[in-house]
This record gives structure tokens, C-alpha cells and sequence, in this order.
């Protein structure tokens, strides 16, 4: 290589070091440093979702109404940092909890939430074991935003984001916040009210463009398809968006490309949620009226809106087992005939997975969860039922004799029942 040709690879290396010694050199100023330690009184509000117990950062740099951030607990000594969302101007506002930091991980009495001169955002425990990060330490950030849309954000001398909580969503989105493909591109269910883990269900926005739910089953492999938008339309990035129709005199709650929700009030304090059943709904609160609290204004699984999927598509609409119509539960199915539901309904346990142990009972005019967005096994019904009868996990199979499609079951829940005969079920039951 000539002397002239080593120039610009040697320009390149110089000014490549000189971009990194800058920013590593970038510290976050002493007075925007901050540490705040999980103890003291809790907070005062009469309804808070969960019933949880909270403690409030008063400071006014990690508020921005009408977004908190807290640390609360469901559990005694458990605790989430989260932002909290709701008016403090009245105590009949149910509050939210609408981003969370360490879902599945909490953090005990005592433990500190730190804004240090490296840029880096820590919870840790008392003891100093870290619990969540946000791994931004020597990368250039020299301060710490909570914006009034509700992203929290670390950004740098020039004020570009290094770091925004916007990109790492739990269950929830909020006005202006987006899922895409290459970018974060999921929402997970909450396990329970008091179990603040990951839930069985999951909302993605799949790389080949369409919006898929999925459900995990505990006997599964891998995560269970119960919705999908297709290939109808191309689904790369959704965003969550809010506009206003002056001639019209309303407002619309946009999950672009659609519009899903009209209201007659200005609704920028709303939110999207995957609900811990797997249905997908929108809050929105009207900022004139003092005492009324969150209004659920759009359910994805809804009987009311004949655009919108039935409740029975729910997987657990009717809990461990039921035969659901028209978004309601309606019988319990038995090696007997149908039951009335309730609660308890569920299938009967085998004592032994050899095949003349247990028999087959027979559903007709009913799908299983997975039959309408999975095209099944093409194969012969009698295949079917030796390929549930070999595997041990198989608690039924459901057989469609127009298409000759198989699906085969490890969990039954939620069955619907169809108007076509040809759909059938077989459902495993002890001798």
C-alpha cells in the first residue's frame, strides 16, 4: 500500500477516536445526578391499580403530570419501579401503572433507584445486587427527562435520545409510542394482579408484517396462535396516535393504520393494553370530569362490535375447559353430554397415558382455539387420533372433515361452538 492510500484510513481511525474519547469523556453535571431509596410513608390515593401500595418520587424531575414514577408492591417486600399514570388533583382516579422496569425481578426495603455520572440509570437492592439497568453507562448521556407524554428518556449534549423508555414497553403503550419490526416489537401479559411476571400471552408485530397474539401454554413447546391480522395489510410499525377532527368535533384513538376509537372529548390520557386474559383493550380518561376514572372505550375480543373477534377466540375465556357461544360460556363438556358451566369445569384426569387405559369422547359442531388462525396438519382423521393417542400431553383433538385438518391439543380451555357439523372434537377420558 502507497503513503497516499494509508491517508484516509488513518483520517478515518483518528476521527473515530476522537468521536469515542468524546463521549466518553461526556459526564452527566452533579446536579442532574440523583438517588432515591425505596423507604419512608406510602402514598395516599383510595384506588390504585391492584390494589398496590405505593411509594411517590416528589421530585419534580421524575414527574411529569400526569406520569410518576414509584416504587409499588402487590406482595409484602416485592417491589417494581414503575411509572404511574393519573391526576393527583382528585383521589377517585384509579391510577395506572403503565411502564414497569423490573417485571419478574423485584427489589426489596431500602432498594435505590440511581441517575449516576456515567449516564447510567440502576435499581439495585439494599445490598447493591443490580436488579435492572439501562446500560447506558460512558455512552454519551448527560441527562434524564421524564417527558409529558410519558417516555422516559436519557439523552445527550445535542438532546438526541440514547435511551428512551418508550423502547421497552411490558404490557402497555401509550399515545405516541410505536411497535415495529426491528425495533421493540412486543407486548407480554402480566401473570396475575398479585404475580407481577410475565403472563401466558403475547401481542407481536411479526417481521413478515402482520399483527399476531399467542398464547404459552405450560405444556407447549412453543407459543399457541390465537389471532392474526394476515397479510391483509402490510403491519411494519404501528404507533399509537391521537388527532383531533375540528369540523367534526371529535377525537380519534388511532393504532395506526387504524382507527379504533372515537370519543367526544379530548382523550391524550390513554392507554393500550394486553389484558392478563389475552384480550387487547384501550382506557381513556375525560380530564373534565373530577370523579370518574379510567372508561374503557375499545375491547379487540368484543360481542358488541360485529368487527371485532367474539370473546370465545379468548383462550381462557372459559378457563381450564368450557364451550363458549356468542362471547359466553355455556356448557361444560363431559364424556356424559354437555353440563351447565362454571368455574370448576375442567377435563377429567387420566390415571394412565396407555392407550386402553383412556377413550375418546366426541364434540360435534366445535373448534378449538387454535383452529382459526392455524391451517392444522393435512392429514387423515384416523392419523389424527394416533397422533394425540402416542403422545402423552394430548388431551384432544380437533378435526375439521372439509379440509381434513388436524390440530392436536395439550391444553382444551376455550372451545366454540360452530353451526358446522364437520368440525369435530375428541376429547381424552379415563375407563
Amino acid at each position: 500500500m502507497s503513503p497516499r492510500s494509508s491517508h484516509p484510513t488513518l483520517l478515518v481511525f483518528l476521527l473515530s477516536l476522537f468521536v469515542s474519547t468524546s463521549i466518553a469523556q461526556a459526564k452527566v453535571p452533579p446536579n442532574a445526578t440523583f438517588q432515591f431509596k425505596n423507604e419512608g410513608y406510602f402514598g395516599e390515593f383510595l384506588y390504585v391499580e391492584y390494589g398496590a401500595t405505593y411509594r411517590f418520587f416528589s421530585e419534580i424531575f421524575v414527574s411529569s403530570a400526569p406520569f410518576t414514577i414509584c416504587f409499588y408492591n402487590t406482595t409484602p417486600n416485592a417491589y417494581t419501579l414503575a411509572l404511574r399514570m393519573g391526576r393527583t388533583d382528585t383521589r377517585w382516579m384509579t391510577l395506572r401503572w403503565v411502564w414497569e422496569a423490573n417485571r419478574g425481578n423485584p427489589v426489596g426495603e431500602n432498594a435505590t433507584f440511581t441517575f449516576g455520572g456515567d449516564g447510567n440509570l440502576v435499581l439495585a437492592n439494599a445490598d447493591g445486587r443490580v436488579a435492572w439497568q439501562s446500560n447506558t453507562a460512558n455512552k454519551g448521556v448527560v441527562g434524564f427527562r421524564l417527558l409529558p407524554t410519558g417516555n422516559m428518556v436519557l439523552h445527550n449534549s445535542k438532546g438526541n435520545f440514547v435511551w428512551q423508555s418508550f423502547d421497552y414497553p411490558t404490557d402497555t403503550i401509550l399515545v405516541g409510542q410505536s411497535l415495529r419490526v426491528g425495533g421493540p416489537n412486543k407486548l407480554v401479559s402480566r401473570l396475575s394482579e398479585k404475580e407481577n411476571k410475565d403472563g401466558p400471552y403475547s401481542l407481536v408485530i411479526e417481521s413478515k408484517g402482520s399483527m399476531s397474539l399467542y398464547y404459552k401454554s405450560k405444556t407447549s413447546p412453543k407459543p399457541r396462535l390465537y389471532y392474526t391480522s394476515g397479510n391483509f395489510v402490510d403491519i411494519n410499525n404501528v404507533t399509537f396516535e391521537f388527532e383531533e377532527d375540528v369540523e367534526a368535533g371529535a377525537y380519534f384513538l388511532r393504532f395506526n393504520p387504524y382507527i379504533i376509537a372515537r370519543t367526544f372529548y379530548n382523550a391524550s390520557l390513554t392507554f393500550i393494553r394486553l389484558e392478563m386474559d389475552g384480550n387487547i383493550k384501550l382506557y381513556t380518561h375525560n380530564l373534565k370530569l373530577v370523579r370518574v376514572a379510567f372508561v374503557l372505550t375499545y375491547s379487540f375480543f368484543d360481542r358488541e362490535t360485529p368487527r371485532n373477534e367474539d370473546e370465545c377466540q379468548l383462550p381462557s375465556r372459559c378457563g381450564t375447559f368450557g364451550l363458549c357461544e356468542d362471547s359466553q360460556c355455556v356448557a361444560c363438556p363431559t364424556k356424559n353430554g354437555l353440563a351447565g358451566w362454571s368455574a370448576s369445569c375442567a377435563p377429567e384426569k387420566l390415571t394412565s397415558c396407555k392407550p386402553s387405559n383412556f377413550h375418546y369422547y366426541k364434540i360435534v359442531g366445535v373448534d378449538h382455539f387454535l383452529c382459526k388462525y392455524t391451517s392444522g396438519e393435512a392429514i387423515k382423521e384416523s392419523a389424527c387420533e394416533k397422533k394425540c393417542t402416542a403422545d402423552c400431553k394430548c388431551l384432544g383433538y380437533f378435526y375439521n372433515r372439509e379440509t381434513s385438518s388436524c390440530w392436536a391439543a395439550n391444553e382444551l380451555r376455550t372451545l366454540t361452538k360452530v353451526a358446522n357439523s364437520t368440525h369435530v372434537g375428541f376429547i381424552k377420558a379415563p375407563n
